[in-house]
Order: C-alpha cells, then sequence, then structure tokens
C-alpha cells in the first residue's frame, strides 16, 4: 500500500445543502433549505445531478428534506470524520489538523505533531482560516452496496448532532449502526447570531413510520442473517480503519479546491494572506520564506505550552 495516501470510502456522489454562485464577479457559497445529491462531474454550471436525485426529489413532491441512508460501518467514527482543519486555499492542502489535543502540522521538516488548543486558542487560526471539517459516509442504493455518496460540512450544528446520533443509536442497536433504517433530515434553526433567520443543519434519524423497538429488532435479524451467509463486518471495519491511518492527514485529498471554495468564504483568503506574511503558516511554495515560517510556528508553540 502507498503510505500517505488516504484510503476513504468509495465515493459515488455528493449530499449538500448548499451552493457556489456567482457575487460581484466572485464565487461564494451560499446556503439552501433542501438537500442536492450530485455526482462527481460538473459542467460550467456546477455539479451536475446525480439520477437518485430526481428519484428522490419526486417522492418528496418538491423541495429534498429527507434522505434514505444506510451506514457502511458499525463504528460511528468511521462513518463520520470530523476535525479542526486549517486549509491553504492557494492550494487547498490541509496544513493543520486537530482534534482540540493534538494536531498534526506541515513544516519544511515534514509533519510534525503539536497540541492542539481548538480555534478560539489558537494564533493560527484568527480570522476564521481555521474551521471543523466533517465527511459523513452513507450508502443510498442497493446497486452499490460498499459504494458511498458523502456529505461534507463545517457546521457544528451538523456535526455534533450527526456524532450525537451516531453514537446513540450505535449503543441502542447493540452496535449494529450498519443494519438500522436510518434518513438524513434537513432541519432549521433560528438563533441570536443569526439575526432570527433561518439557519440549516443535517440530523440521522429513524426512517419514517419506524419506531425505536422495531429497528433495532429488525437489525438484529438483518446482522444475524448477514452472518450465516460469511458476511464479515468486523473485517470490514478493520480495512476502514487501516485505510484512513494511511495518511498522517485523515483527509481525503480529492476536490480539496472544492471544499476551500463552497466552505471557506472568499474573505478568509485576506486573513490567510496576513497571517502568512507573519510566518504563521507554512504552504511549502517556493515564493514563501521557510525560515520565518519555522520561526512563526515554534514561537505558536511555545506560547501554548
Amino acid at each position: 500500500m502507498i503510505k500517505g495516501l488516504t484510503i476513504t470510502p468509495p465515493v459515488l456522489g455528493r449530499i449538500s445543502i448548499g451552493r457556489v454562485i456567482q457575487k460581484d464577479g466572485k464565487r461564494l457559497p451560499a446556503k439552501d433549505d433542501q438537500f442536492t445529491i450530485t455526482s462527481q462531474v460538473q459542467n460550467k454550471d456546477g455539479w451536475i445531478n446525480h439520477p437518485l436525485d430526481e428519484k428522490l426529489r419526486v417522492r418528496s413532491e418538491g423541495k429534498l428534506r429527507q434522505i434514505p441512508v444506510r451506514m457502511l460501518f458499525n463504528d460511528p467514527e468511521l462513518n463520520l470524520r470530523a476535525e479542526y482543519t486549517l486549509f491553504d486555499r492557494q492550494t487547498g492542502r490541509p496544513l493543520c489538523v486537530g482534534d482540540g489535543e493534538q494536531c498534526q502540522r506541515r513544516t519544511s521538516k515534514g509533519v510534525e505533531s503539536h497540541p492542539c488548543p481548538s480555534p478560539d486558542r489558537c494564533p493560527l487560526a484568527q480570522g476564521g482560516a481555521c474551521k471543523p471539517y466533517g465527511r459523513l459516509y452513507v450508502n443510498l442504493s442497493e446497486d452499490d452496496e460498499l459504494g458511498t455518496f458523502i456529505f461534507r460540512t463545517t457546521g457544528f450544528n451538523s456535526i455534533r448532532t450527526l456524532a450525537a446520533r451516531l453514537s446513540y443509536f450505535a449503543a441502542v442497536s447493540g452496535n449494529k449502526l450498519s443494519c438500522l433504517p436510518l434518513q438524513l433530515t434537513l432541519r432549521g434553526k433560528s438563533t441570536t447570531q443569526s439575526y432570527r433567520t433561518p439557519i440549516y443543519f443535517v440530523d440521522l434519524t429513524l426512517r419514517d413510520s419506524i419506531t425505536l423497538k422495531q429497528a433495532v429488532q429488525d437489525a438484529q435479524a438483518i446482522d444475524s442473517e448477514l452472518s450465516e451467509h460469511g458476511f464479515d463486518q468486523a473485517a470490514l471495519e478493520e480495512a476502514a480503519k487501516q485505510g484512513y491511518v494511511n495518511s498522517c492527514f485523515e483527509i481525503d485529498s480529492d476536490g480539496l479546491l472544492d471544499v476551500i471554495e463552497e466552505f471557506y468564504p472568499a474573505e478568509t483568503s485576506d486573513a490567510n494572506h496576513n497571517l502568512q506574511k507573519q510566518g504563521y503558516l507554512q504552504n511549502e511554495l517556493a515564493t514563501h520564506n521557510v525560515n520565518s515560517i519555522e520561526q512563526g510556528l515554534r514561537q505558536s508553540v511555545t506560547a501554548l505550552s
């Protein structure tokens, strides 16, 4: 296996609740009040919708706000990956990835481990340069039972809610998460910070008309049937774990420039530029002064300790 290459679940398409629009000559992210399921192909107008989008939209009579899904893994953390991530907006490469305790950071000497104080207290994260970055992998079709669609988000509400639901469903089902009939549900709420306008986040619930008791009973039966036919769920989960840890940066490098465009507004590029001038960011481009960047990183680590 090639080291340094993150092996993620095979992705067949994307699930989003936002899009990129043109405004004043700039491409800017815009939120939406419904799901969109796209393929991995783009044209001049953006991402091309996946056939499943139209199929599910007909059932929902217009706006797509619920998507039936199946988890690939019983371990919640294999389905949902989330870290604090500092991206280089010019290249789309992750510069620093942390969990609030430890981080992996690119330097001229390679990838180094440092304390991660979270974005609120980290000098590298000033100006909104570092955000939580979550990826949820779900199966939507029985045509490819090991293929997934990926939902990417930098929203605390979605990440926190999905993490809680996955943990709860895994617990009550006796770690039979992959056998539960689930659905992604779009929810809205208003807060003082949103100036009373609705903001939308993604939740994970049981499918309509299915009780928790029935879902758990069915999950136990499905798991037993799969085992009888030789399906090895534990081996699948171990393979997924090994794929994730094959790289220091547990982030799928495919399409990261699109991630930057969708989740990091253009104004944060000015903040990143200022940080680069101060020597806080290391992006390995020849036009940067490596020595000053290393010095800035050492200063930031000293301040944290």
